[in-house]
This record gives structure tokens, C-alpha cells and sequence, in this order.
């Protein structure tokens, strides 16, 4: 079969991945100008930082598995923090330690791996999609209608992206993708002269305004000026997702400054809208099997960078 999947984030690269190994003809179409979503880092000539994603763990043995095949190219490696969290006013320690991986050099240098040897199309933003005598067709706000009919359609993109591509469709998908309550996330990259003087790397924040701070810089082969990344919880963020940028960043600079007594010399600020999900579906992926119909992606298995790989891998087990 040849497969369109909509979305080269990790859950759409995983899907794909499989599928070709299936001996199916795949294309990836993606909105943006490269592959990875969420899992990316932001670089400029002095800093750089990792802005969605921070890390990822390896729990299921088909996922362990692959994550030793990254270790083994070098596409991730283990990162090691200091971790600390901030609760009721009061700095402690975790109890657990997990092994958690980045990828190396950059947080995308995983799901460039998976893409590698895939076909994928950068910049193709898919605007519609059709059913018609039993093949699928789309078109793309860049080039209109593609001339290639696909036997299935897999959409690996955040549920609210599905709802508009379904909502004229007579597919059980449309409930899927209609019951997920997805938050966004502010999220500060913020530069300094020197190395902050803090006892820790990372950070959960379980209280106030924000959720994480990582010094990106103890990351393995980081480099640049000393930057943290800082995460709004997904209560404020959804909260004030559409406040102007310059506003969300005064007050999450205030948020950082009265944790550390640290202000930065420039700060850099994005906001995420589809970052988590509300009520966790934990479906793995959505099928709908008349019409060779998917979803995958981290919103239907968990959240997670494991959730979203999981979530494609599985689906494409629905095609062998």
C-alpha cells in the first residue's frame, strides 16, 4: 500500500519507520520546515536550547530497544542532572532516579534518525483530505491538490489539527479526536553572563506559575551561552495562552527570578498551544478500518516522548 501520514513528529516518524519496514510505500507530510515537533531545539550563533521536550525515559521493551539503537549511532545519550523540587516553599530532592535520555547533539538528532531514510515532505501544510472509491487524496495549503491517491491516511498531529481535517468525515475517528482537551504551555529560554548559582540542574516547580527549569548547558554536548529553559504550568499557560508574548515573559521572568535571584541578559519566549492533554485517552492509536483511517501521537497513549512512539509503532502494526 502507499501511506500518507500527516505530522513527522516522533509518533508519525515511528509509524512510518514501521510501516516501511512492513514493505509499504510511505510519504511524510509535514507542516513545518523540519521533522521532530516537539522534540527540537531553538539555535542561534551564541546560544542554543531545548524548548519543547526536555527528556524522555524508556520503559516498554520495544521502545528500550530502540533507544539502544539511538545510544548506539549517537543520536541520544544519557543526561544526568542534579534534580531538584520546589513544594510548599521548601527545595527537596526526588526519591527515584530514572535514566533519562536527550538527544545528542540536538533534542531533534533522534527523530532525524527515524527520517533518514524516509520520504518526507517538509512545508506541506495538508488542509483537506478525501475519500473517494476506496483511495484517499489530499491537498496542501502550498500546493494545492497532490497528484499521488493513497490507499491509507494516517494523521500523527495534535487532536484539535484532526478534528478540522475529520470534521466533515463519517468516521468514528471524529469522536477520538473531539474528546481530547488539549492545554498549551508558555515556554522562556533565558540567557546569562555567567553560570547561575544554583545546587541543581533541573527543576519540577509544584507550585506558583511554573512547572520546569533546566540549565540546558548541563545537557551533554551543549554549548553557548549558559541558558535555562523555564516552563509555565499548563493551568497558567492554558489560562493565558492568548496573552501578548512581551506580557507572558515578564511574568515568568518574575517567576524564575524569585526562585534563583537570577534575571537574564535576553530571553527568548514561544508559546505551545497543543503541548499536553487534559484527560489522558490512553487509546495507543485510533483506527478506523473501512476507510484506512489512523491517529497516532502522544495525546491518545499517555503523553510522553515514549507515549508518542508507542502510539505509531502500534498503529502500524494494524497494517502488516
Amino acid at each position: 500500500m502507499h501511506i500518507a501520514i500527516i505530522g513527522a513528529g516522533i509518533a508519525g516518524l515511528s509509524c512510518a519507520q514501521e510501516l516501511k519496514l512492513a514493505g509499504h510505500r510511505v510519504s511524510v507530510f509535514e507542516k513545518s520546515r523540519g521533522v521532530a515537533g516537539r522534540m527540537c531545539t531553538r539555535k542561534t550563533a551564541e546560544w542554543e536550547c531545548d524548548h519543547g521536550a526536555q527528556y524522555f525515559t524508556a520503559r516498554d521493551p520495544a521502545f528500550i530497544a530502540q533507544v539502544d539503537r539511538w545510544l548506539a549511532e549517537e543520536a541520544v545519550a544519557l543526561w544526568n542532572p542534579t534534580i531538584a523540587i520546589y513544594q510548599d516553599k521548601q527545595w527537596t530532592k526526588p526519591h527515584t532516579e530514572l535514566n533519562r535520555y536527550v538527544g545528542t547533539p540536538h533534542m531533534n538528532s533522534a527523530a532525524k534518525s527515524l527520517a533518514a531514510s524516509l520520504s518526507i515532505h517538509t512545508e506541506h501544510t495538508v488542509e483537506r483530505i478525501e475519500f473517494n472509491e476506496q483511495r484517499w487524496s489530499l491537498s496542501t495549503k502550498e500546493h494545492g491538490a497532490l497528484a499521488d491517491r493513497f490507499d491509507a491516511v494516517i494523521l500523527a498531529i495534535p487532536a484539535p489539527q484532526a478534528q478540522q481535517l475529520l470534521q466533515e468525515m463519517d468516521t468514528p475517528l471524529n469522536v477520538i479526536a473531539n474528546s481530547a482537551q488539549m492545554l498549551g504551555c508558555w515556554t522562556m529560554m533565558l540567557n546569562f553572563a555567567d553560570k547561575l548559582n544554583v545546587s541543581f540542574d533541573a527543576a519540577f516547580i509544584n507550585q506558583g506559575k511554573l512547572s520546569w527549569i533546566a540549565n540546558n548547558n548541563s545537557k551533554p554536548q551543549r554549548s553557548g551561552l549558559p541558558t535555562w529553559l523555564v516552563h509555565a504550568n499548563s493551568a497558567w499557560s492554558q489560562e493565558n495562552i492568548e496573552l501578548e508574548p512581551a506580557e507572558a515573559a515578564d511574568v515568568l521572568i518574575e517567576a524564575f527570578a524569585e526562585l534563583t535571584n537570577a534575571r537574564p541578559v535576553n530571553h527568548t519566549i514561544h508559546r505551545w498551544r497543543y503541548a499536553s492533554t487534559l484527560n489522558n485517552l490512553d487509546l495507543e492509536f485510533g483506527m478506523d478500518s473501512d476507510k484506512r483511517l489512523g491517529l497516532c501521537g502522544d495525546w491518545l497513549n499517555g503523553g510522553r516522548v515514549e507515549g508518542a512512539w508507542l502510539s505509531g509503532y502500534k498503529l502500524a502494526q494494524q497494517f502488516r
